[in-house]
């Protein structure tokens, strides 16, 4: 009986949770549970039983998760930015449903349908926090931020509209990468 209310209270936990993508170690902070082997059990049973989604080892998520949560919580640290961020903001044109993230490797991923890619940057870059937004559970790069990855990462990248970053929120970031060569392609971008 006891087992059974500590597992309702496992699932319980997690559907009242705002998150809707979880490690496994999220859920034990969650659950303040030090028994890892009734955890790893608990949380079989409900993958099982199909009250839990587990999209990749050691994550599991509601049955009803944002891809974009997952993306962040796949490899951390990581934060959503490149392509996927840069067209939301109306700055590349071309559709592309992957999410796009950098982190301290690169990866690709396809996940329930959906691509996942991981770009290698510097850890000195990856854990500056600078025009990175935590929103919602995520980690997301604003546009700018977005731009000067994109740049760094693929030095001859096309970009449709630039007219709608804010420039002086460019050149304020530039100092991150502590990069010449992109100080100078910023500089280019923007004659």
């Amino acid at each position: 009986m006891i087992s059974s209310r500590k597992n309702n209270n496992l699932l319980f936990s997690i559907y009242t949770d705002g998150r809707t993508v979880f490690s496994k170690n999220m859920i034990a902070l969650l659950m303040d549970n030090s028994d890892r082997e009734k955890l790893n059990n608990s949380l079989n049973y409900y993958v099982k039983s199909g009250k839990l989604l587990n999209p990749r080892k050691g994550i599991y998520a509601k049955t009803v998760y944002n891809p974009e949560e997952l993306a962040c919580t796949l490899y951390t640290p990581s934060y959503i930015s490149l392509e996927y961020v840069l067209q939301r903001a109306g700055v590349i044109f071309q559709y592309d449903e992957k999410i796009t993230s950098v982190s301290y490797l690169s990866r690709r991923l396809e996940i329930d349908n959906k691509t996942y890619q991981y770009r290698k940057i510097k850890n000195e870059i990856l854990i500056n926090f600078e025009g990175i937004n935590r929103e919602n559970n995520l980690n997301i790069a604003n546009p700018e931020r977005a731009l000067l990855d994109t740049l760094y990462l693929n030095p001859e990248y096309f970009f449709d509209n630039i007219n709608l970053l804010d420039k002086d929120l460019i050149y304020s970031y530039l100092n991150i990468y502590k990069s010449k060569r992109l100080d100078e392609r910023v500089q280019a971008l923007f004659k």
